[in-house]
C-alpha cells in the first residue's frame, strides 16, 4: 500500500519523521484526502545525533494535509485491528503497531521500543544494522537462517531455544520471516515473535515477546504486532 507524502500547512516548528498514530479501526490509503475531521498524533522532535526523544501531542487537520507528488512509500496499516495504534518512522523506514495501552520507553541499542505498563517483559523493540545485502533470501535459506538467529544470537549460554513456527511472507514485493521461538533457563523462561527483513540498505529485527506463562494468553495479540511490520522506502 502506498501512501503519497505530504507537506502540512500547519505544524510544529520541528518536522517529524516519526508518527505514533492514534486508534482507529482503519487508516486511510491516502492521507491527503480532504476531510474536514482531525486525528490527534504524536510526533518525535528529533534532535541531531539522538534517536530517541520525548513526543507531544499535536493536533492535525485532514484537510490541510495536501499531496506533493513524491512517490515515497509511507505504509499504514490498511485495516489496522482496533485496540491497536500504528507506529511509523518516515526517516528510517519501517512501520508496525502496538496494543494502545502500551508506553514508549529505550531499550539498549534499539530504535524504538514499547511495553506494557503493568506487565513490563511484554514489549516490542525494533532496531537495524547496516546490510550490503538487498532481500531477506540473501541470506539463505528460511530453516537455516532462523536457526541460527535463535540458537546462536539469541539465546544466552544457559538457555535452551525452542523453534515452534517460521513462516516466510511477501508484500509489495518485500519479503520478510516471521517466526515463534522459546527461549528456556533454569529460573526464566521467554516466548516471542520475530520478523526479520532487508531494505533500505538496511537489517531490520522486530521483537515482540512476553514471559513464557503468560504466553498462551497473550500470544495471538503479539502475533498481530509482529504480522504488522513493514518495511518503507526510504
Amino acid at each position: 500500500m502506498v501512501v503519497s507524502s505530504c507537506s502540512l500547512s500547519w505544524i510544529s516548528p520541528c518536522l517529524s519523521h516519526k508518527l505514533n498514530l492514534p486508534h482507529t479501526n482503519c487508516l486511510p490509503r491516502n492521507i491527503a484526502t480532504s476531510s474536514s475531521n482531525t486525528v490527534f498524533c504524536e510526533l518525535d522532535t528529533t534532535p541531531s545525533g539522538e534517536s530517541h526523544c520525548r513526543r507531544r501531542p499535536l493536533l492535525l487537520g485532514i484537510g490541510a494535509l495536501t499531496a506533493n507528488l513524491q512517490p515515497t512509500n509511507l505504509v499504514f496499516a490498511q485495516e489496522k485491528p482496533d485496540r491497536y495504534r500504528a507506529f511509523v518512522d518516515y526517516e528510517d523506514g519501517y512501520s508496525y503497531v502496538y496494543p494502545i495501552d502500551w508506553k514508549e520507553f529505550d531499550f539498549r541499542a534499539h530504535d524504538s521500543a514499547f511495553k506494557d505498563r503493568y506487565l513490563q517483559l511484554q514489549n516490542v523493540r525494533v532496531r537495524f544494522i547496516p546490510t550490503e545485502k538487498k532481500d531477506i533470501r540473501d541470506l539463505g535459506p528460511m530453516e537455516e537462517v532462523i536457526y541460527d538467529l535463535v540458537k546462536h544470537r539469541y539465546a544466552a549460554p544457559n538457555q535452551r531455544p525452542t523453534i515452534n513456527d517460521m513462516q516466510e511472507k511477501t508484500i509489495d514485493g518485500k519479503h520478510y520471516y516471521t517466526f515463534e521461538y522459546i527461549l528456556t533457563s533454569p529460573n526464566y523462561s521467554s516466548a516471542s515473535f520475530a520478523t526479520i527483513a532487508i531494505g533500505n540498505g538496511r537489517y531490520y529485527t522486530l521483537i515482540v515477546g512476553a514471559n513464557e506463562r503468560r504466553w498462551k494468553r497473550f500470544r495471538d495479540q503479539l502475533k498481530v504486532v509482529a504480522d504488522s511490520f513493514r518495511l518503507l522506502d526510504i
